[in-house]
Order: structure tokens, then sequence, then C-alpha cells
């Protein structure tokens, strides 16, 4: 289920989604943390990342998405 909608935000954005980083039910469903590459570089250390929140109905459907934050791959929190 949770598989389907990443599918379709990754279809919709385009991104490369490298992990998903948390998961949580939710009133409508389940709002799930994925982290994904928005710029490629060389060294893969200063490639753009993001952590994006995706909202998701009961079946699995996109509901919502939303940039939470940017950083380098390289950095720590």
């Amino acid at each position: 289920m949770i598989r389907r909608g990443l599918e379709q935000f990754v279809a919709l954005t385009s991104s490369q989604a490298e992990q998903v980083t948390g998961v949580r039910p939710s009133e409508n469903g389940w709002s799930i943390l994925v982290d994904v590459v928005e710029l490629e570089r060389v060294p893969a250390t200063a490639s753009v990342m993001a952590t994006y929140r995706v909202d998701l109905n009961s079946e699995g459907a996109l509901l919502s998405y939303e940039r939470l934050r940017r950083y380098t791959r390289s950095s720590t929190d």
C-alpha cells in the first residue's frame, strides 16, 4: 500500500526516492517521510537531498506532499 503511494509521488515529481525515513497513521490513511535526490552532484556527498512528507489515503493513493527540508547528502542532523 505505501509502495503504491510512493510510486505515485516519484512519477509526479520525477524525483529519485532514496529511502522512507518515517511512517505513521493519520486520520485519512498514512503519512510518510521520504528522502529524495533533488540534484545529483559529483562527488555524491555534494548531492542536494530533500525530505518530503507524503500523505496517502487508506488505500495507498497519493493525497498530498510537501517538502520539509533540503540538505546536502554529507550533512548530518
